[in-house]
């Protein structure tokens, strides 16, 4: 019997749409998002289309301030940091899952294998056959072995590629998580760099403090001798004394701040506060020098930039998971295996068993609950994107910021040096009139006063220009000298 062309042409079609279907992908295709930029830094040398390049070296920043000891806590934080051993192990989750996302798109193989033993009591009894006539024993206790052993695999093709898109979305998310990893670094180094300068410069205050505290108590020596000779009033030491006194109380709050910072840096390299302890040193005068202008592309290496585009991409394959389920799925499975009353027989040809089986399925009716998650993943997916624009005009601002600040602060400082030069003279020259007689030591105390303001101010801006110029570093993903900088 011939079979009808027709037939024939389906046989043939068949494969062919398979073939068809299965290099679909549901979902759209990953575009990165644009983003709107300042004019200034589009005008800026060196311009190019944005793509993350936070894998690209930053280079060891903190050596900018010519420190050993800061040196040495960087290396300790990056290897005890509890936060980046938790950033560190999110990673290595999310590597894991890219594994165990792709193993689905190869068939699973399942060995199994079973043995079974029954029995059955009773007495045995006579009893005459209804059709033959003759007399029989039935009952009894009986037993039955039965042994099975067996192999399958089954596999789901991705027909429409919603595995695909599991794939896609888990190797994205695995990079936001190394991003993350990326951030928490930067973040760690930055937070313990300013720790470690505020305390050097806590350092320096303490020092010019202490200096004052013993000229303070000297200027009450004089008070008092001029007291006791009949040539000043009694409120002259009084005025001494509370200067003294009130100056000393400034010591213990540095005292405490220094401690504080101390205990920071303590928990940022991953040691108890009570077992650590940084001695006195003398300050760091190094401010690392901040080029007139960066190149765009420095924001590429920002890892949370990186990781918030990649979360973009996590969400545009969630659209296409879910608008996978629109489509049948397909599941193939074999099995064979033995099944016998014995271990003897259970290898011989006639305990083989097999099967091989095909299943589609495909939700016909959900209430619309399909098109809900799809909504829903679009949804998550505009808001990734709107996360990922602010996170970048966010990062702009802040290096526009610190660049601000790293000019103004240059002009500050220069001013705040020039104040405290002048009061210091002031200071001197008040004391020798004062002694002199020639003016009551109210005006000492007030020049005091002001000079030591003034050499306190002073610090302060050094510090606050070392902090700029950390948070200029942090901001730019990493600082600008592994960058080449435009002149």
């Amino acid at each position: 019997m011939t079979a009808p062309a027709s037939l024939f042409r389906r046989r043939s079609i068949c494969p062919l749409l398979l073939m068809a279907v299965a290099g679909c992908t549901a979902g759209p295709n990953y575009i990165r998002p644009t983003v709107a930029l300042p004019a200034t830094w589009k005008a800026a040398p060196g311009w190019a289309v944005a793509a993350p390049a936070d894998h690209k070296l930053r280079g060891d920043w903190w050596t900018l301030f010519g420190d050993q000891t800061l040196d040495r806590l960087v290396a300790q934080a990056n290897a005890a940091n509890q936060t980046l051993a938790s950033a560190a192990a999110n990673y290595a989750q999310a590597r894991a899952t890219v594994r165990e996302t792709r193993a689905a798109l190869l068939p699973v193989v399942n060995l199994n294998g079973s043995a079974n033993y029954q029995g059955q009591g009773g007495s045995n009894r006579t009893i005459t056959d209804p059709v033959t006539g003759q007399i029989v024993t039935v009952g009894g206790s009986r037993r039955t072995t039965r042994l099975q052993l067996g192999i399958g695999t089954s596999w789901e093709p991705d027909l429409f590629g919603r595995i695909d898109r599991s794939v896609e979305a888990s190797r994205a998310n695995a990079e936001a998580a190394l991003a993350d990893l990326g951030s928490a670094r930067l973040a760690i180094q930055g937070e313990l760099a300013i720790n470690y300068l505020a305390m050097r410069g806590t350092d320096e205050e303490i020092g010019i403090v202490e200096q004052t505290i013993a000229g303070y108590e000297r200027a009450l020596r004089i008070a008092n001798n001029r007291y006791e000779a009949g040539i000043a009033i009694r409120t002259d030491v009084f005025d001494a004394d509370a200067q003294l006194a009130s100056t000393r109380a400034v010591l213990e709050g540095l005292i405490q701040r220094r401690q504080t910072l101390e205990n920071a840096i303590a928990v940022l390299v991953g040691t108890p506060a009570g077992n650590f302890h940084l001695s006195r040193t003398k300050p760091i005068a190094a401010v690392p020098e901040v080029p007139g202008t960066l190149p765009s592309t420095l924001l590429q290496r920002r890892p949370d930039i990186a990781a918030a585009q990649r979360r973009v991409a996590v969400a545009n394959a969630a659209i296409g998971i879910e608008r996978s389920a629109f489509f049948p799925s397909l599941v193939l499975s074999a099995n064979g295996g033995q099944n016998a009353g014995s271990v003897g027989a259970l290898f011989g040809t006639a305990a083989n068993i097999w099967s091989l089986g095909a299943g589609l399925a495909q939700t016909i009716f959900d209430n619309g609950a399909r098109g809900a998650r799809v909504a829903q993943a679009r949804a998550a997916y505009d808001a990734a994107v709107a996360d990922y624009r602010q996170t970048v005009l966010v990062a702009f601002q802040q290096v526009e910021d610190q660049l601000t600040a790293a000019q103004v602060l240059v002009r500050q400082q220069a001013l705040l040096r020039q104040a405290s030069v002048a009061a210091g003279r002031s200071e001197a020259t008040l004391l020798n009139r004062y002694q002199s007689g020639q003016i009551a030591y109210t005006d000492v105390v007030i020049a005091q006063a002001t000079a030591l303001n003034a050499r306190r101010a002073l610090i302060q801006a050094s510090i606050d220009r070392q902090t700029a110029a950390v948070a200029l570093i942090q901001a730019t993903g990493g600082g600008w000298s592994m960058v080449s900088i435009p002149k």
